[in-house]
């Protein structure tokens, strides 16, 4: 009896999310094209990160590899926004794989 009241109040807790997210995503319409302005300056950010790893960091300070790793991840942002898509952190994915673990 336990195990029915657990799966019937996870099936009605899906059934309450997933609607909700199917109706926002048709509301939007079309999906969000890249522009030329967007892609030019997706293809300036590409090619940055192409010569920051071609770079002999060998003979580089601490500060400026510091510098260089910041300006990494700040690229890798700007590219993710302007790429658009789902990302799921980690936590999201343990949190998924732990309610899959319970009901099975």
């Amino acid at each position: 009896m336990k195990k029915l009241l657990q799966h019937t109040f996870f099936c009605l807790l899906l059934l309450s999310i997933v609607p909700v997210q199917l109706k926002a995503e048709s509301e939007k319409g079309t999906k969000k094209t890249m522009n030329a302005v967007e892609s030019a300056q997706a293809k300036v950010l590409t090619t940055r990160l192409e010569e920051i790893n071609a770079m002999d960091k060998s003979s580089m300070t601490r500060i400026e590899k510091k510098a260089l790793r910041k300006e990494v991840k700040s690229i890798n942002t700007n590219l993710a926004e302007l790429n658009g898509g789902v990302y799921l952190t980690t936590g999201a994915i343990i949190i998924i794989i732990l309610l899959l673990i319970l009901i099975l």
